[in-house]
């Protein structure tokens, strides 16, 4: 099959590991293979009396260790190509968390920002009615992403559940607690980034009390990792986003940043920090460096002055593989993003889990059980690297292409 470009960057990581593992060229196809595209049209009739189809898809990449598990996503940029990856993406964090999810993903290509309520409703029912079929608590299970929220994934477990009959809070996770959502969950990608940096602290030799911070993007995953991390006892000395960028070599007050922002909408214009020009972040002389905006942030041009002793990636591929080369060989250590933020999947997985069985846990039981997960997780991947030789991302994908490789084999071939 031809590749678009987001999936061939997919595969250039995928290889690199496989050929350390010297995987059998039957399972490597296996594993570089989508096992289902979806395509569908989405009539929807709009406000203002006319008919637009939108198009969308649904993939699930690989469902051998158990149900899809991934985001929909509402963009203009949507391709077939983007969701393929991404659904591989997540097969390799969820394999990389040891939870029993394959990977999948959705995608609408559409402008939320231009559409009512009512339109983004009409468009998510239509959508799932559309891929009804293919999702479920066993098959598959959506989640937000990109421009969809806990309202949209309500309206796919309300459209799913007219279709079955029942109500089937497992479909997705992502949802209002009241509808079944789990608690700890808008935090948890965070606070499993927060984890992180304490495993690598501990395991180059320094504490993290005192230690210095800087944060690109301040969103959920930024802000509430900066949050975390204060409280452990890091100084959090810059932090950037979308508008500005602030700094103060003594350590920011976070709470009262989160406090600013939540009224800005930015952290620009904070009284208590000095301005920092966004591009500046990654030339300061910090500990810790954590992208948590955007993909492709962290690229050869800009990599050289990066100073920092970690690097943990909060965002989705903030990192260019050229770029990742030549800091590995400065001896920086990157927690990469499949290890680092998939967090975010097993409190998925925990509310998925809580849904089935009909029983909710306390806010603390998922922060304890996330903890022990992302240090099982970080050890894994870890020990991989000490045993190969190796940097953090390559081993993060031999942990996750040997658990899905060893499965595939168990399985057999169905013929």
């Amino acid at each position: 099959m031809d590749h678009g470009p987001i999936f061939s960057a997919m595969l250039q990581e995928f290889d690199g590991a496989a050929r350390i593992l010297d995987l059998e060229p039957g399972i490597w196809k296996i594993l570089t293979t989508p096992k289902r595209q979806i395509t569908v049209s989405c009539p929807v009739q709009m406000d203002n009396g006319e008919i637009e189809v939108f198009t969308g898809y649904r993939v699930q990449y690989n469902i051998t260790l158990g149900p899809a598990k991934g985001g929909i996503r509402y963009h203009p940029g949507v391709t077939l190509d983007e969701v393929t990856a991404l659904a591989a993406w997540m097969t390799w964090k969820s394999a990389v968390a040891h939870i029993p999810f394959g990977g999948g993903k959705g995608g609408v290509i559409c402008d939320p920002s231009k559409m009512s309520r009512r339109e983004l409703e009409a468009l998510t029912r239509r959508y799932v009615a559309e891929i009804v079929d293919a999702i479920g608590p066993e098959k598959d299970v959506p989640a937000p992403d990109v421009n969809t929220n806990d309202q949209v994934m309500a309206w796919v477990m309300d459209t799913y559940s007219m279709h079955v009959g029942h109500t089937t809070t497992s479909v997705v996770t992502g949802k209002p607690v009241e509808l079944g959502g789990s608690l700890g969950r808008r935090e948890a990608t965070g606070r499993g980034v927060m984890i992180a940096t304490l495993e690598s602290a501990k395991h180059l030799g320094f504490d993290i009390k005192g230690a210095t911070v800087a944060v690109q993007g301040f969103g959920n995953v930024g802000g509430i990792s900066a949050q975390l991390l204060a409280r452990a006892g890091a100084r959090i000395v810059a932090v950037t986003d979308w508008k500005g960028g602030v700094c103060n070599p003594n350590g920011i007050d976070v709470e009262k940043l989160l406090v600013h922002v939540a009224q800005h909408r930015t952290v620009d214009g904070f009284s208590g920090a000095d301005p920092l020009p966004p591009e500046q972040l990654w030339a300061l002389d910090v500990d810790v460096l954590i992208p948590a905006a955007l993909e492709n942030q962290i690229t050869a041009e800009n990599a050289p002055v990066i100073k920092a002793k970690i690097i943990v990636e909060g965002a989705n591929g903030p990192t260019t593989p050229d770029a990742h080369r030549m800091l590995h060989d400065r001896g920086i250590f990157i927690v990469p993003d499949i290890l680092a933020n998939s967090s975010g999947v097993t409190t998925s997985y925990f509310e998925w889990v809580q849904d089935r069985y009909g029983y909710f846990w306390t806010e603390q039981e998922v922060n304890d059980r996330l903890e022990f997960k992302m240090r099982e997780a970080f050890d894994a991947v870890l020990k991989t690297t000490l045993k190969y030789k190796i940097d953090m991302r390559t081993a993060a994908y031999i942990v996750a292409i040997n658990r899905v490789a060893t499965v595939t084999r168990m399985r057999g071939m169905y013929a």
